[in-house]
């Protein structure tokens, strides 16, 4: 081998081997919106993460690569729909000139992860009360406007990645555009029955597994170390070697940092060290660096992360206050996180990382000058417009002719049994626990000849 093909090698390996830890993010989003939503949609719930990521997978290979990565103009990529072998080996060639360190192939498998994250984001905020069909019509639709924002901030010929827009690994492309979506859903269902009261107070409905939530966040922490330093697109960056390790480290300070300012916060403002909201602080840190992870030093990265933890803990609050129900905090971490991470590009962006990165301006900071904090705005103002209208209208038109929301007595008794006929949890009463009750299942929903135990028993790059 060349010098030049073990270069190539070796950015193959690291991009793939990237590209499958954050694939397993999915994983992670599983547990965690399971652990902090009811039993008896358990089993609906994670389902809906497999099916959403097989639709994008598909979706994405025939038209969302092309339209994100293909060669075309400052809109939307024109060329490479339906990629074949030739197209996903060559390196750097046409129609995928953009992908110019990996073959096309390591390409596409890194990047539909991502969108796959996206739309992960989405259903969240809609958990609990949403019909099946809907992740397979709306995954798809979201999948392509995806790509197009992909397009505009990330591929050379983009708008804003020629105004110099900087989002490193996805604050805005992956995490803010599927909050806004997910708001447009949110907005279009209405709240879960019984979160509000007829007074408007909110009602508070819990999560059946913390601990479950914990082990996803910590999952979702893990994969994050694919899904920023993978961001490189390989192991050598601007001349500097290994330079995927200091994004790690930023990005890791910035998520502890937050989990921390989350803690605190919560235990001040809630009185109590809130778990959903801690958990949502290392992760409304991570969103927030995503952004800023290869062009920020660590000193800042956990300025980000601190801020970051603080409105994970305040958004879902002001949210309780206009009737928003948002069953996993993710309007709160994917998006005002998201906000946040890419507003702070424009104030903290090392001139030094700048140009390591070849991406925009020093931020405000060391600059003086307001011109990449403008750039950013610009960013977030047009991502902002065209997702959440784009997609309200399309949810609009689904609910208008179809219908999004499931009856009411489908909600009460638990979609794992209205929408796939089983429950995710052992109902039988052979674990001697009264799952039942768990679940929130009512006994009239329940097979005639199964029991339920009695109460008494149960027990206590291309982007740099």
């Amino acid at each position: 081998m060349s010098r030049g093909e073990l270069g190539l090698a070796a950015n193959t390996i690291w991009v793939v081997l990237t590209a499958v830890l954050v694939m397993l993010m999915q994983g992670g989003f599983a547990l965690l919106e399971a652990g902090v939503t009811r039993a008896k949609n358990a089993a609906h719930v994670t389902l809906k993460n497999l099916l959403s990521f097989a639709v994008c997978s598909v979706v994405y290979w025939a038209v969302g690569f092309a339209i994100a990565f293909g060669d075309g103009g400052a809109l939307s990529g024109k060329h490479g729909f339906f990629p074949g072998r030739e197209e996903l080996l060559d390196v750097g060639k046409a129609p995928f000139t953009a992908i110019a360190s990996v073959p096309g192939g390591a390409g596409y498998l890194f990047e539909v992860v991502f969108a796959g994250v996206s739309l992960a984001i989405v259903w969240g905020a809609m958990a609990e009360r949403t019909r099946l069909w809907v992740y397979f019509a709306f995954g798809g639709a979201y999948t392509l406007l995806y790509s197009v924002v992909s397009h505009w901030v990330w591929h050379p010929s983009g708008w804003l990645y020629a105004l110099g827009m900087q989002d490193y690994a996805g604050s805005t492309v992956v995490h803010f555009q599927g909050a806004l979506a997910a708001l447009a859903g949110t907005l279009l269902l209405g709240p879960r029955i019984g979160r509000f009261g007829r007074d408007g107070r909110p009602r508070a409905i819990g999560g059946h597994n913390l601990p479950l939530a914990v082990i996803g966040t910590l999952v979702l922490w893990f994969c994050w170390f694919g899904f920023n330093p993978g961001s490189t697109f390989g192991v050598q960056t601007g001349g500097e070697v290994g330079f995927f390790a200091f994004v790690a480290v930023v990005t890791n300070v910035a998520a502890a940092a937050g989990a921390v300012s989350a803690a605190v916060f919560a235990w001040v403002v809630l009185r109590r060290a809130d778990v959903p909201s801690t958990l949502n602080g290392a992760l409304g840190a991570l969103v927030a660096v995503t952004a800023a992870s290869g062009f920020v030093e660590p000193w800042a990265a956990l300025l980000i992360g601190a801020v970051a933890g603080v409105i994970a803990v305040l958004v879902p609050i002001g949210l309780e206050r206009v009737r928003i129900d948002d069953p996993v905090g993710a309007l709160a971490v994917h998006g005002a996180a998201g906000v946040w991470g890419t507003l702070a590009c424009g104030l903290f962006a090392s001139p030094a990382l700048v140009e390591l990165t070849g991406r925009g301006s020093a931020g405000l900071l060391y600059s003086g000058s307001v011109h990449q904090l403008g750039v950013q705005v610009v960013g977030l103002v047009a991502v902002g417009a065209f997702t959440f209208s784009a997609s309200f209208g399309i949810l609009w038109l689904f609910r208008g002719n179809f219908g999004i929301r499931v009856t009411a007595e489908a909600e009460l008794s638990g979609l794992d049994l209205h929408e796939h006929g089983s429950s995710g949890y052992d109902l039988s009463g052979s674990s001697g626990y009264d799952l039942g009750a768990l679940a929130g299942v009512r006994e009239s929903h329940l097979p005639a000849t199964v029991p339920l135990p009695s109460r008494s028993s149960s027990t206590g790059h291309r982007r740099a």
